[in-house]
């Protein structure tokens, strides 16, 4: 994998372990020579994952609706920073500069975020791998809910094992690119 898009919050969360594990995974995305795509921001954990990764000589390639520069403060030191005209660009141009996805904590945003690229994988829209990290059971009472959906029959089984979830970035990154692998053939 080249390049993965990380969805996460314009804010920090109220525990330390969030804005860690953005470092940690910043760094890891570096240090396998993977990009990093994210919403461009400058803020909260978005911001914190762009100066991780590009502090460990990683590159960052930024998308950001030019209606949120003023608010997320587009991040000016990334590698590529894409100034578009919506969020529906944005999505579709952080999809395109992909090879994975992975949601840390977040809010409406990233939920949504998420929510689409595992839809446009169900759909058959794209091969891509998308993981959750799951930091400190931030993740666990949505998780307990997508079973229930599976259970209820609203959602296959096949569909909802599309999202690989970790606690740990290095090991979800690699099973994401084990799957990445395994979706080329």
């Amino acid at each position: 994998m080249h390049r993965i898009c990380v969805f996460t919050g314009s804010n920090n969360g109220t525990r330390d372990e969030y804005a860690a594990s953005a470092r940690i995974l910043g760094h890891e995305l570096a240090a396998r020579d993977i990009g990093l795509v994210y919403g461009g921001g400058d803020v909260g954990l978005m911001g914190i994952i762009a100066d991780a990764a590009l502090a460990a000589q990683g590159e960052v390639f930024g998308v950001i609706p030019n209606a949120l520069m003023d608010r997320e403060l587009g991040h000016a030191g990334v590698t590529k920073l894409y100034i578009v005209d919506s969020m529906h660009t944005r999505k579709a141009r952080m999809a395109e500069l992909s090879d994975g996805f992975i949601a840390l904590p977040g809010g409406f945003g990233t939920l949504e975020e998420l929510f689409e690229v595992i839809t446009w994988a169900q759909l058959e829209f794209h091969s891509k791998p998308v993981g959750l990290l799951n930091v400190g059971g931030f993740y666990d009472h949505l998780l307990e809910f997508l079973s229930h959906v599976k259970t209820e029959g609203f959602v296959k089984k096949r569909h909802h094992d599309i999202l690989m979830v970790d606690q740990s970035p290095g090991d979800l990154i690699d099973r994401m690119t084990a799957r990445a692998l395994i979706l080329r053939e």
